[in-house]
């Protein structure tokens, strides 16, 4: 886990109602990226750790017996059911517990998912426990938006988000260091997944990148829900300077665009993959 910081259930309070507008999705395509890197056909069970509200799970599921969603946020879990029963995904299922109660008798898998999840957890325990957890030749998969992508120079149709501005604002409100739950992350959370991983006993590293679609348009709404998606910003850590904060951060992206339309470039996504030993 992040050195100095203890996990505790205000993580992502109040933020699953933001997270499927605000994020921007994997790059199209990347579920079948992974299918075919894992030679997946419809047999074996699938596990997405830190699910979120499934968006990784329901688009995985289609390649299993069963897709088992888990996280320890139960708005997140509701909201996952909801979005299973939209798409018609009868045979996932969503169980609330953290990393660090696996196995917590959910049997054996062919396939453990960390969607951008990892970095959370105590790594080497959980590492060590997915182990244990997977059927021979099972995967272990780490999924993440690619970080440090090639410049992109061709120009967006509208103004990108605000970022930066947007970045100040929270700081304003919440403080220089980066909140996180009841605690802050003075030194942010922790990389280099792959020395934990391979530590753990996993072989055959390999990694794959699915590349993004192009630019995606986007509304201030979408933008006030991507800053409340996110545990640095979750809305339960502004108080009762929520409404204070939202109608900021609004006048912030109507001055960054009056018209009130954004442009942004979908992230590729990067896919990493480690197998259980067939001994």
């Amino acid at each position: 886990m992040p050195e100095g910081w203890q996990w505790d259930s205000t993580l992502f309070r109040g933020s699953a109602a933001y997270y499927e507008r605000g994020r921007l999705p994997y790059a199209p395509g990347f579920a079948e990226t992974l299918a075919r890197a894992l030679g997946l056909d419809g047999r074996g069970r699938l596990l997405d750790v830190g699910c979120g509200p499934g968006i990784v799970t329901l688009a995985m599921a289609r390649f299993f017996t069963e897709a088992v969603g888990v996280d320890p946020d139960e708005d997140m879990l509701a909201e996952a059911a909801r979005r299973a029963g939209r798409g018609g995904v009868p045979h996932a299922r969503w169980v609330a517990a953290r990393a660090e109660e696996l196995p917590a008798g959910l049997g054996e898998f062919r396939v453990v998912v960390f969607a951008q999840s990892f970095h959370w957890t105590d790594r080497d325990r959980v590492a060590a426990t997915v182990l244990e957890m997977l059927e021979p030749g099972g995967a272990l998969v780490h999924m993440s938006d690619l970080q440090d992508p090639p410049p992109e120079t061709t120009p967006l149709p509208s103004p990108a988000p605000p970022y930066d501005r947007i970045g100040d604002l929270v700081r304003r409100y919440l403080g220089p260091v980066r909140r996180a739950g009841q605690g802050t992350l003075v030194n942010g959370t922790p990389n280099r997944e792959d020395l934990v991983i391979a530590r753990a006993g996993f072989e055959s590293f390999e990694r794959h990148v699915v590349p993004a679609g192009g630019a995606v348009d986007r509304t201030p709404d979408d933008i006030v829900a991507w800053v409340f998606s996110h545990s640095g910003s979750a809305p339960h850590l502004f108080g009762d300077r929520l409404h204070d904060f939202e109608r900021d951060l609004r006048e912030v992206l109507r001055l960054a665009s009056p018209e009130g339309r954004f442009a942004e470039r979908l992230p590729a996504t990067e896919i990493m993959t480690w197998r259980k030993p067939v001994r």
